[in-house]
This record gives C-alpha cells, structure tokens and sequence, in this order.
C-alpha cells in the first residue's frame, strides 16, 4: 500500500514537473515581451530591429494572460507568408525573414515580439501598402483607416486561430485588378529569368507591306510576349505581313498607342521597354491598388489619369466608359478623390487663377484680343460687366487682378455642353469641350488641369440614372435652350481620379501605359528603400486602447 502510494505521488510529481514549464512558458514568454515595450517611448527595438508598430505591439501584449504566443506550426506559417510577400512586389526583408528564419534561437520574449511585429507588417503593407501616399504626394486624400475592424483584435485573434494564412491573405485588394496585375507580375518575371527579349533597331517608321530587316526582329520580339505566333505558312522574312501587322496592333492596344500598325519611334520605344522595367511598373502599380482598395465601390466614377481613360461602375457593373483628356506633364491633373452630387447643362466657364496668371494676362499686356477670341466677359467682384479697354493691363500688377473673367454658354465655352462639378481645392472637374477632335489622339495630356470627357451627355444620362426623365434626348433638349441649369444626382457618386501605368482592362487583359507624369519612380524608390512603415492615424492613437 504504501508503496503504491508513494507511486502515485511520483507520478504526480512528475507530471507536475513536465507541465509547469509547459504551462508557464507562455506567460513568463509575455513577460518578457511586455518588458521589452515597457515604457512610452515611440522608438522601439528588440534584438537590434527598430519596430514599426510599436502602439499595437504594446496594445497586444498589455496583459500577459492575453498576450500572444507563437507556437512552431505558426511560426513555419509565417514564414511562407513572408516568403509569399514577394508574390506582391514586396521584399520579404521588411518582414524580417532572416529573423524568423532562426526564431526558434531567440529567447522566447523577442520570438513573441517580434513575430507579431512581422504579422503586424505584413498585414498593414497589404491592406495599406508599404509605402505612405501622403509623403509621396500632397494632394492624396484618400482614405487609409481600418474602419470599424479593430487592427488589436484582428491581431489577437488571427494569431490564436488555425487559419493564420487564410486571414492574411484576405486583406490584399480582392480585384480582378490586383488579380491581373499579380499575375502579369509572375509572367514578367519569368521573362526577366529567361534574358528578357530581343531588342527592335531604330529607324524610319516601318509600314504594312514594307520590305526590312526589323520585321524578323519584330516576330522574334512579339513570340516571347505572345502577340505573334508562329504558323505553318513560309514566311517572308523582311515582308512586314498581315499576320504580323495584326502582332504588332495587338502590342499597340495593350500599350496605349496608335493601333494603325505602323513601327514608329513610339511603338519601337515601347518594344524596346525592358523586361526590368516592366517588372517594377507592375509592382509599382501593386503598390496603387493597395492604396486605393478602401476607396474601391459601388457608385463610383474612376478616372485613370495614366491612361486617359474614364470608368462609372455602379452595381459591379461599367456603366460608361470613355476617353478623357488630362492635364498636360506641365499643368497635371491632380490625383485625389471628392464627391459628385450634381451637373449643370450650359455651363458658364470662371476662368481659374492658374490659366489667368499663366496664359491670359501675359496675352492682354501683349495687346492680344483674347477676350474677344474666347468670348470672356470682364466682371468686378460684384459681378458689374467692366470695359476691357479701360483696364491699364500692363500696368496691372501680378495677384492684384480684382476682376473675373467668365465664359458664357456657347459653342467656345471651354466646359462644352455639361459640367460635372465636385468641390474640390484645385478647382479640376470633368467637362464637355468644343474640341472633339482631341480624342482621336492617343496621348491626351493636353489640358490645363480639368478633364474633358468624350461622351459627356450619355455619362450624364448614366449617372442621372432617370431615363423617364434625363435620358439623352432629354439632356440634348435642355442643352438646345441655351439655358444654365443645375441637375442633382440622385445620389452622390465618388469620383476618383487615380494613376496606373499597369492596370487590367475591361477583358482582364494587361494593359502598359506611359509615365506621362513621372510619378513611377518615386513609388518605386520608396518600395525599394528599407521600410518605414507609417501607420494609419486612427490605429496609432487608437491601438492601446485596446489594451
């Protein structure tokens, strides 16, 4: 008996001396961790790595009996997951791969910190993107915020689940945009491994039917990217042929340049584009839809600025979809997003500070009769019709005008036939134009700013929404009045105007566009550069709350 006893006490014991540690572990691991962010300072580091999410971290880890702990089958999780950021034009060194590469080594304190670290990264970059648009660009308003989900417990949660993997994956941009872009981004690099593509000379502009020796080049260029395939027919190689004409439209659509076949300096600038190159314009543009994918719904008037194109889809559906013009590289369109609730028919046109500083005034102290050419009026600021003649304009001083010079409805009022006004700061809208020859061109920056649709009239009908009332018929018969009037929607649209070089059209079908603008670099430099994450303002002073 009390041999049996002292068995059983035995065997207590040494289960107790098995699950202590197992059961302690974990919180003394929390402990660790939580006096790793011990204090208030927003410059943090752990095992030499400065940590970027520092309010979730110590929002998280606040109670020990609540803190996370990382087991070793979601650590093997985390680090495909990181392995996976580069799937997204991401680098998985900002996701600290060479540390969780060897977590099992660290102490268990630092493990748990800075795994979650990592998951905190990754999922910020691809809800919100690596990179911050604000920085890059003063005139981004669009919304970076995690609205009602609270980042600390989804955190909490998303660690302590079984589906780690599926819950991360969920936050990327859920768009057969992305989807496209991702994939051409796989493609592209598959490319770059495989040397690229050979290259297209230079020279006078090759036509349909000409004799040359660029058409083999051409055929071997377009075989790598599939525009042209090889047939059974014998083939004439410098013959610039149907067969390979059709390759080379192809290539044209999917560029945004002319698509008359012709091989000139554009279309061989564009074939000449390396495969590098194409490579970062995809994870550069990755990188836009991460920013945009909040913003992303129905009711909404999207207008790609890099493509000179403009999309309203409402229900999941494009309702209109139409060639724009944009601003020129010297008076850019701005890139934000604001609210469309009306349209005016007849528009009249004020003429804004920058076109008067810039083009009109220097015309009227040179003694031009611009006024007249354009059909302005000169107004006080209380409206009283002035005489331009008695105006001393070059002794008017620059930002002393004290006048207004205003269009009224008519075939040479700038803003056309309709108006699609949204408050804004930089005073751009969409509008009509008098000018419908510009849209035959391919490259539309052309404007001072404001962009000017092509089919101004079924937009309107579409966006009214009311065709017993305002469809076109209707719209062209209040227009034929020559009357000014404003028209509600009747609900207020988003308009974004937005900049994608690399975007998936209608077909889901890449599509390359020009960096008109410039703006590519600076997103890639800052993609490239270590990371430096900036967290959106409601988590970084909400996140400890959530303690």
């Amino acid at each position: 008996m009390q041999v049996s006893a002292l068995l059983d006490a035995a065997i207590r014991t040494l289960r107790l001396t098995i699950l202590f540690p197992m059961l302690y572990a974990p919180l003394a691991a929390a402990q660790s961790a939580q006096a790793l962010l011990a204090g208030d300072a927003p410059r943090v580091e752990v095992a030499g790595e400065r940590l970027w999410t520092t309010p979730i971290l110590r929002a998280l880890f606040a109670d020990p009996a609540r803190a996370p702990h990382w087991r070793d089958e979601q650590l093997a999780v985390m680090r495909e997951l990181i392995a996976r950021a580069y799937d997204e034009g991401l680098d998985p060194r900002d996701y600290l791969d060479g540390r969780m590469a060897d977590a099992a080594a660290l102490p268990p304190g630092e493990r748990d910190v800075l795994a979650t670290e990592a998951l905190a990264r990754l999922a910020f970059t691809l809800r919100f993107g690596k990179c911050n648009p604000e920085a890059l660009d003063p005139d981004w308003n669009y919304t970076r915020s995690f609205g009602t989900t609270d980042p600390v417990d989804w955190m909490r949660e998303a660690i302590a689940s079984n589906d780690l993997a599926a819950r991360v994956e969920a936050l990327r941009p859920d768009t057969p945009h992305y989807r496209v872009v991702q994939a051409a981004l796989k493609r592209y690099r598959e490319f770059v491994v495989h040397g690229g593509w050979p290259g297209v000379d230079k020279g006078a502009t090759l036509r349909p039917g000409m004799d040359d020796d660029r058409a083999p080049q051409l055929r071997r260029r377009l075989a790598v990217t599939g525009e042209w395939e090889r047939s059974d027919e014998t083939l004439d190689e410098r013959r610039y042929d149907e067969a390979l004409v059709k390759a080379v439209k192809i290539f044209q659509a999917h560029h945004g340049l002319d698509t008359d076949g012709a091989v000139g300096r554009a279309t061989t600038a564009a074939l000449n584009q390396t495969a590098e190159v194409r490579v970062t314009q995809l994870r550069v543009n990755l990188e836009r839809l991460r920013w945009l994918s909040a913003e992303l719904g129905a009711g909404t008037l999207v207008v790609n600025v890099a493509a000179f194109h403009g999309n309203y889809i409402e229900g999941g559906e494009v309702r209109w979809s139409g060639r724009v013009v944009v601003g020129r590289p010297d008076r850019k369109t701005p890139i934000f997003k604001a609210r469309l609730s009306s349209i005016e028919l007849n528009p009249t046109w004020t003429v804004p500070p920058t076109i008067l500083k810039e083009d009109i005034l220097p015309k009227l102290r040179a003694g031009s009769h611009v006024l007249e050419e354009k059909q302005l009026r000169l107004l006080d600021s209380a409206g009283r019709p002035v005489d331009a003649a008695s105006i001393d304009w070059k002794g008017l001083r620059p930002g002393h005008f004290g006048y207004v010079l205003r269009g009224e409805p008519g075939p040479k009022n700038p803003l056309g036939q309709v108006a699609f006004l949204f408050p804004n700061p930089h005073d751009v809208y969409l509008h009509d134009t008098p000018q419908r020859e510009v849209f035959v061109r391919e490259d539309r920056a052309l404007s001072s700013g404001c962009i000017r649709v092509e089919h101004p009239l079924l937009l309107a009908a579409r966006l009214l929404d009311d065709p017993e009332h305002w469809d076109e018929k209707a719209l062209k018969d209040a227009v034929a009045t020559g009357k000014t009037r404003h028209v509600a929607l009747p609900r207020a649209v988003t308009v974004m105007l937005v900049y994608l070089t690399a975007f998936a059209d209608d077909d889901e079908t890449i599509q390359f566009r020009r960096d008109v603008y410039g703006f590519d670099e600076p997103v890639r430099a800052a993609l490239d550069a270590p990371l430096r994450l900036s967290l959106p303002k409601d988590v970084a002073t909400a996140a400890p709350a959530g303690a």
